[in-house]
């Protein structure tokens, strides 16, 4: 008997695997199937959001689309504010836009980096549309008197602008022209006035012909660079408009303290007129 019951007992173990073995490659095929059914579904899912879309016009970082609805719904936000530069953004390059926002600033209007999603849900989703529109509303409210401000501040500023972000808040940045520079320049143009001034009037007429000469050539070669080198500007960015005003004037003091005073400044001394 106790033959028998080994060989019963050895015949169950050995079923009892095989069962469980097939129970396993059951599950494995069951799980290959869901793995590859969810991918399906993943690349279904892309293939329907993209369908239908198309590149839109005017000025875009990256190649953002639109549906058919949103695109209608952008231009119509444009043309509501269209004392307002929109730039539209494609999702990869969001992370870029916000980190070289000072890139995209206009000197007459305030810039606006919205992204292709943002537009998609505006366009469906009226709360949402009224939550970022607010924003944009405000900020256009508050540019001309935020220019005003900024006036008194005598910076220069090469352009403005403002970016929704993803938290329901907005960002707003300034491109400045670094004052220390132009001051430089015109201090220094006042010190050769006044040294020409005081020789012979014959002399003083042929310097200036000659002056006049080079800085036509020197003109010349700055229409041919084009744009103004990075380093002559700083962006200033800011939660609000009003922090934005201070944050300027701030930084010009900065420029102010850091001027450093050149070799014919100490010259002249006090006699130089810093309105100029």
């Amino acid at each position: 008997m106790s033959n028998v019951s080994a060989i019963v007992n050895n015949t169950y173990t050995y079923e009892a695997q095989n069962v469980k073995k097939a129970n396993e490659k059951a599950e494995d095929a069951a799980k290959d199937s869901r793995q590859t059914k969810s991918k399906k579904t993943e690349e279904t899912d892309k293939t329907s959001k993209s369908y239908g879309k198309s590149n839109v016009t005017g000025k875009t970082i990256g190649t953002p689309q639109l549906s058919e609805k949103a695109a209608k719904y952008y231009e119509k936000l444009k043309s509501k504010y269209n004392n307002m530069e929109f730039i539209l953004v494609s999702e990869d390059q969001k992370e870029n836009a916000k980190a070289q926002a000072g890139r995209y600033a206009n000197a007459n209007k305030m810039v606006v980096l919205v992204d292709e999603d943002k537009i998609e849900r505006m366009a469906e989703d009226e709360a949402y549309r009224e939550k970022y529109e607010g924003i944009i509303r405000d900020a256009a409210t508050g540019l001309s008197k935020m220019k005003e401000s900024v006036a008194g501040t005598r910076a220069n500023v090469k352009g403005f602008g403002m970016q929704v972000d993803d938290n329901g808040t907005a960002s707003y940045f300034a491109v400045l022209e670094k004052s220390s520079a132009a001051q430089k320049e015109r201090i220094e143009k006042n010190i050769q006035k006044k040294a020409e001034a005081k020789k012979a009037e014959e002399k003083k007429a042929k310097k200036e012909e000659q002056e006049e000469r080079l800085k036509s050539k020197g003109s010349e070669k700055t229409e041919k660079n084009g744009k103004t080198k990075e380093s002559d500007t700083v962006t200033v960015t800011a939660s609000s408009l009003e922090e934005l005003v201070t944050k300027i004037s701030d930084k010009m003091q900065e420029f102010m303290s850091d001027r450093a005073i050149t070799d014919a400044e100490k010259q002249v001394g006090r006699n130089v007129d810093f309105s100029i």
